[in-house]
């Protein structure tokens, strides 16, 4: 198993990083306004790469990953990609909490709880 220091933020991910958070969707930016400055008791990053993959939130203290997807990840390319991402995620130890951006956009709140669920 990689020691997972090697796996987090990596030096050749850091510009994608910068350029995702510069282009969040309006639903990253809606639910990031909920998770940031320990809103929930807990420290969240956004934009964290761990391995390969970026990761849209990230909560180091209980492996929790957040993802927001959009229309896009409804395809069925997209389905196997975010699958096999999700597995190699969990192999590492890590819990991945997928949201739909309609879940962000109707029911912010029933996602926050869900998310207030995964950390408790």
């Amino acid at each position: 198993m990689l020691k997972m220091r090697t796996v987090h933020n990596l030096e050749n991910r850091i510009s994608y990083r910068r350029k995702l958070r510069k282009n969040s969707t309006p639903q990253e930016i809606i639910l990031w306004s909920r998770l940031r400055k320990n809103q929930l008791g807990f420290r969240f990053r956004r934009q964290h790469s761990i391995g390969k993959y970026i990761v849209d939130f990230y909560c180091s203290e209980k492996n929790l990953i957040i993802e927001v997807d959009g229309g896009q990840h409804d395809e069925e390319s997209a389905r196997k990609y975010d699958e096999k991402r999700s597995e190699y995620l969990k192999r590492l130890g890590f819990r991945v909490l997928r949201f739909w951006d309609r879940d962000i956009n109707l029911n912010l709140e029933g996602s926050v709880g869900e998310i207030i669920n995964f950390l408790g």
